[in-house]
């Protein structure tokens, strides 16, 4: 079942966890790494592969006109334009279904985005209730309290990978103002399928919460044949073509390795966008026009996606023959992250031996997850980040069988 977190002050700002990173570098921070090999962090998700150049040349010819204007929160209609035509065609939606004036909006990436869609969508004194998965991204979290509501964790169910909406009863769903689900899944790469998209959609139409789905992985899938099923694609077979209470949020900083470059977008119900197009506007998060130009280019080449999708895939299959035998995980349908089960069941001890051992910081599962009376789904887990080269991820894959043969 869920849990409840007790509603906050006004401000919010006392009731935020640290950030992750913040307690790793606390638990690391008194450990020596040996010295005879280089550090290697698989703790964090920022890709590490090539930036593509038809971006940065895109950007780059744009970059002397862009400095001299002040662009529109709406983004340009171009990129729009792009966005709306890319998102018909990677998820089986008619031309029709996308109205690139009301239903897109061009976003700082998903972060900005994800965390404002709560500022601007919650009535806390209506609905306060914001659901989550759990592990979860922390942003969801921040969100939440600092929009004056209150997270309600949904535990991920260890046999399907996949948040449990099963436990709540009608009051619960009466309280939730939006719900967050991440689709392929931070930090199990599971990806959400039509039936449980059904389910939710039925309670939305009932209970009129907003389905916020944080689908930045979605590019970075195993199966060519297979791509993940998105938040939209899903309204469109159970006949929901206006989205009703839905929108999903893409980012270009793992689809094409430009973490940098912030720029992603949100699109679905056209109600929704006009109100969170009205708060941004005050907000001020409008992209620059060279990265609006970049961005474009971007969304219009699937090549450099592939390629960035056949170096994961190689470094997965890669990851599977060193440690698949000595620690046996679910392998991801999606993403860039291995959620690793550690021989002992304490992350916090397992992340601390192999980096003073050898060299090679990941991510304890409880960091990113909460305590609930049913448990804490991330502890007993840590998170690998396979977004170094391959030659870095599999020199730092055989480190850590060494350590789980030498110390368990």
């Amino acid at each position: 079942m869920a849990s409840d977190q007790r509603r906050p002050g006004q401000a919010g700002l006392e009731h935020l966890q640290p950030y992750p990173f913040e307690r790793l570098r606390a638990l690391l921070g008194d450990i020596k790494p040996p010295s005879d090999r280089d550090p290697v962090a698989l703790s964090i998700g920022e890709p590490r592969h090539p930036v593509p150049r038809l971006i940065t040349r895109a950007a780059a010819e744009a970059l002397h006109d862009s400095l001299g204007r002040y662009p529109a929160s709406a983004g340009e209609p171009a990129l729009r334009e792009t966005i709306a035509t890319w998102l018909c065609g990677r998820f089986q939606l008619d031309a029709g279904d996308i109205d690139p004036d009301r239903h897109i909006l061009p976003a700082a990436g998903t972060r900005e985005a994800l965390f404002a869609v709560t500022q601007a969508l919650l009535d806390p004194a209506e609905r306060p209730d914001v659901a989550m998965p759990n592990p979860f991204y922390q942003i969801y979290e921040g969100a939440a309290l600092l929009a004056g509501g209150v997270p309600r964790l949904l535990n991920t169910d260890p046999a399907s990978g996949l948040p449990s909406i099963h436990h709540w009863q009608a009051a619960d769903w009466a309280r939730c103002g939006l719900i967050y689900l991440c689709s392929p899944g931070n930090p199990t790469g599971q990806v959400i399928p039509q039936a449980f998209w059904d389910e939710l959609l039925e309670r939305q139409s009932r209970h009129g919460f907003v389905i916020a789905a944080d689908e930045c992985y979605s590019e970075l899938y195993r199966d060519e044949s297979d791509p993940p099923l998105g938040l939209l694609q899903a309204c469109r077979r159970a006949g929901r073509t206006d989205f009703a209470g839905c929108l999903v949020f893409h980012s270009l900083s793992k689809r094409s390795n430009v973490p940098g470059l912030r720029s992603g977008f949100i699109a679905g119900d056209a109600r929704l966008i006009e109100s969170f197009r009205a708060y941004r506007t005050y907000q001020g998060c409008a992209l620059p026009l060279h990265v609006q130009q970049a961005s474009r280019a971007a969304w219009q080449d699937e090549a450099h996606v592939a390629a960035n999708r056949a170096a994961y895939r190689d470094k997965f299959e890669r990851a599977g023959s060193i440690i698949g035998d000595i620690c046996p995980y679910r392998d991801p349908q999606a993403g860039f992250y291995i959620w690793l089960p550690v021989p002992d069941g304490d992350d916090e001890a397992f992340a601390r031996g192999l980096y003073r051992d050898a060299g090679v910081s990941v991510l304890p599962g409880r960091y990113l997850s909460r305590p609930t009376p049913e448990g804490d789904p991330g502890r007993g887990h840590v998170r690998l980040a396979l977004v170094a080269e391959t030659p870095v991820c599999e020199d730092a894959l055989r480190r850590i069988r060494h350590f789980i043969e030498h110390s368990y």
